[in-house]
């Protein structure tokens, strides 16, 4: 496996994205690749499939979505409420801020909304309810962390020019059939902001096929130009919220938007800066991403003001082993 091909390489010089070495893609043109994980494989050949020139394993495969469901069902005793906040959300007292806050080296669990009574008792199938589990599956669970740090994932940061690339955070996503909310539009360096801009890169990898009806990406292509004019930061200790919106974002036009409907097993690199979103899954079949964020350290000075901060327990893990 030698990570991207030459011909998912060949960019023009306005997408670059300063990454030393390299570019990450993302915008002009969403890059897609097919083959990441099979329908019942941990571990594709290095072959041609499905479309993809230079398909991606990275050793996840499609019993994931199971793994996530039994997870969902058996939380464990020290998972409590907490709603999920989403990119477009002013955070309040009553969102339980801290849980999230200190999630960034552990692995919690958020709810979707109106998943609970007033009483806490849950109105849907308790494997039903999850929007995400994060923030920290990359760190302390094997077959995640496995995933992510696998010789095909270092394959892919190195064919895109990543000197020093870390991990910053990692998600997996259910999109629940019917009630997985929607997720509005943003940019992710809104949230993990990096001086200078262009050093972040999300792999987003879909366990289930993603259609219009279960809320797949939507992107606009040439957006990461614009730069970051929103971001979400800490508050001072001791402020009631937590967190705060700094800036807000342009009025983007709907009709900018690409759908990016893409079948099991497709990795998709998401550039830090171009704008995309997900709608509700109105549909019967659910939506399970594993997802995860990777950071150029070479140069590269993390925001203090980022709501998710590497500790002494979980410093930012390097990606190459």
């Amino acid at each position: 496996m030698t990570g991207l091909s030459p011909s998912q390489l060949q960019k023009p010089q306005n997408e670059r994205s300063g990454v030393p070495g390299g570019w990450i893609p993302g915008a002009g043109r969403i890059l897609v690749c097919r083959g990441v994980c099979g329908p019942a494989t941990e571990d594709w050949p290095d072959s041609s499939r499905d479309g993809c020139p230079s398909p991606l394993p990275c050793g996840i495969s499609s019993s994931h979505p199971q793994q996530g469901r039994r997870a969902a069902e058996n939380p464990g005793p020290a998972v409590t409420p907490c709603r999920c906040l989403s990119p477009s959300d002013t955070p309040s007292p009553q969102d339980n801020t801290e849980y999230f806050l200190s999630s960034g080296d552990k692995i919690r669990f958020f709810f979707e909304k109106g998943v609970f009574d007033e009483k806490g008792n849950f109105l849907v199938p308790p494997e039903k309810s999850i929007n995400k589990i994060g923030h920290a599956l990359h760190a302390h669970d094997p077959v995640f962390k496995g995933a992510t740090h696998s010789s095909k994932v270092q394959a892919v940061a190195r064919s895109l020019g990543f000197h020093m690339p870390v991990v910053v955070q990692s998600m997996y996503i259910f999109k629940q059939p019917r009630i997985g909310g929607k997720v509005p539009a943003h940019q992710d360096a809104t949230f993990l902001y990096t001086e200078p801009l262009g050093r972040l890169l999300g792999l987003w990898i879909a366990l289930e096929d993603t259609t219009v009806e279960n809320g797949c990406l939507w992107f606009i292509p040439g957006s990461h130009t614009s730069g970051v004019s929103r971001r979400m930061v800490r508050t001072p200790a001791g402020s009631m919220t937590g967190i705060s919106i700094r800036g807000s974002d342009p009025a983007w036009d709907n009709s900018l938007y690409v759908p990016t409907e893409v079948g099991r097993g497709s990795l998709v690199l998401i550039h830090g800066e171009v704008v995309h979103k997900s709608e509700q899954n109105l549909s019967d079949h659910s939506r399970h991403v594993y997802t995860f964020h990777l950071m150029e350290a070479s140069g590269t000075v993390w925001s203090p003001e980022n709501w998710l901060q590497p500790t002494a327990e979980l410093p930012f893990p390097p990606l190459y082993t």
